[in-house]
């Protein structure tokens, strides 16, 4: 039971950190739109999926199905991410 509990507490710390990590870094370089968040979102909502699978024990094929699906789509939608230009102008 200890271990699920730390691995639990280990990956919400890190799903919390993520989180916080992508709005700041969006706010800074001024991206706004949903379009160009749903990468971001479909990749962490992998991570609670699997989560959520964990805990109640039910790693089946639609919980597999969901997370081919969430990547398949968080890569599509990574083409709605702008390029920002860096400071050296490369």
């Amino acid at each position: 039971m200890i271990p699920i509990i730390l691995s639990t507490i280990l990956v919400v710390i890190t799903l919390i950190f993520s989180i916080v990590f992508v709005v700041q870094k969006r706010k800074k370089a001024g991206i706004t739109g949903i379009k160009s968040a749903l990468s971001a979102i479909c990749f962490l909502l992998v991570t609670v999926i699997n989560l959520l699978a964990y805990w109640f024990d039910y790693r089946e094929l639609l919980t597999w199905s969901f997370t081919a699906f969430l990547f398949i789509l968080g890569a599509y939608f990574t083409k709605y991410i702008p390029v920002t230009q860096s400071k050296d102008g490369n």
